[in-house]
């Protein structure tokens, strides 16, 4: 599990991980990753049933003196302010996502898969 962003009308994920971790250090050895997001679980609904994307991604470490490091940093703070701290720390950095396929389950029966421009679009949406 780890937060991420999607800045409105971008297509590139952003993620703050620690080295210390070892699925950090995983991405770091095999750059392509994979990220499960899903609605929020209720009594209602069967965990088969929630709205969910799987996204298969290319991962890609930030250095800090880069061009999009100051984007992402300040897009990752708009939505986890919390996390200010974190970016004082020498073992942290902000991580790219990019998506290159997608799986998309609306609910139990209802899947589409995205690439390409179908799934950049789906991204911006």
């Amino acid at each position: 599990m780890v937060p991420f962003v999607l800045p409105r009308g971008g297509t590139r994920l952003f993620i703050h991980v620690s080295t210390l971790a070892p699925h950090t250090r995983d991405m770091q050895a095999h750059p392509r990753v994979a990220l499960l997001v899903m609605a929020e679980s209720d009594a209602a609904t069967p965990p088969v049933a929630l709205p969910r994307v799987a996204l298969q991604a290319d991962a890609v470490t930030l250095p800090r003196d880069g061009s999009d490091h100051g984007f992402a940093q300040a897009a990752y703070l708009e939505r986890f302010p919390d996390a200010a701290p974190t970016f004082d720390l020498g073992d942290f950095s902000l991580v790219v996502l990019q998506p290159v396929a997608a799986r998309l389950v609306a609910g139990f029966g209802q899947a589409d898969s995205l690439v390409g421009d179908a799934l950049a679009r789906w991204l911006r949406g």
